[in-house]
């Protein structure tokens, strides 16, 4: 499995589309941080929270972009029975892609640490700033970004046309995200509202976001990633029913 993952690894670094995205995710967060209007420097305030504010939306183009290949090309090209022969269970193989594409994301995350040490520095005193909230912060995010990636390899699974799998991927994605949130905005629901959100990701991300390493929240991406990766077998053990 490990010549896998980084046979995969390999062919996201050195294809266009894995270059793309971490050149695009670097941009958009670094113009919104220090470019556009009411940047980091414009609030006048040492505070990260801008990352972790545009970051999800970053990554739920970008990670169904990543992993919008991973079964697609290998069903259209033929591939995927070549490698259902090979010495490896459904699941490895799902667990190859899915840790591909998570140090892909992983990669992407790691130069934005480079926003934080020169944030540090401009703080007044040097280092005020809240790093409990800013690990807390990555944690989310890379849970997120993890849970995005699971759902975009699901998605690969069970279809072999790549646009369709980033659309399919973008949705689920998108539904998880913040559509719990606004079903729960609607007044018909009343004291169900919170329950409702806490079905959504973005409450889970906002509460290790604080800083607060909840083991319920990290449980809740976790299963999130779990039952996504079984689909995703599911998906492929189905070709052989």
């Amino acid at each position: 499995m490990r010549v896998l993952i980084l046979k995969e690894v390999r062919g996201f670094l050195g294809s266009l589309i894995g270059q793309v995205v971490v050149v695009v995710f670097l941009l958009i967060t670094g113009l919104f941080l220090w470019v556009f209007p009411n940047n980091i420097l414009d609030m006048g305030y040492a505070d990260l929270g801008p990352l972790f504010f545009i970051a999800p939306w970053v990554f739920l183009f970008l990670v169904p972009a990543v992993t919008m290949r991973s079964f697609s090309e290998e069903r259209r090209t033929g591939t995927i029975e070549l490698l259902l022969t090979k010495p490896l269970t459904e699941l490895q193989l799902v667990l190859a892609k899915y840790i591909a594409s998570v140090v892909l994301v992983l990669i992407a995350l790691l130069p934005t640490l480079v926003y934080w040490y020169s944030l540090n520095d401009l703080a007044m005193p040097r280092g005020n700033l809240d790093n409990g909230g800013i690990i807390g912060s990555y944690i989310g995010l890379f849970f997120l970004a993890s849970s995005f990636a699971a759902i975009g390899v699901f998605a690969s699974a069970i279809t072999e046309n790549q646009v369709v799998a980033f659309m399919i991927a973008v949705f689920i994605a998108f539904f998880l995200f913040i559509g719990f949130d606004l079903i729960a905005s609607f007044d018909a629901f009343g004291a169900l509202e919170g329950p409702i959100k806490a079905i959504g990701i973005q409450d889970h991300y906002a509460s290790l976001s604080r800083g607060v390493l909840d083991l319920r929240d990290v449980i809740y991406f976790m299963a999130i990633i779990g039952v996504f990766l079984l689909l995703t077998r599911a998906a492929l053990q189905s070709r052989r029913w």
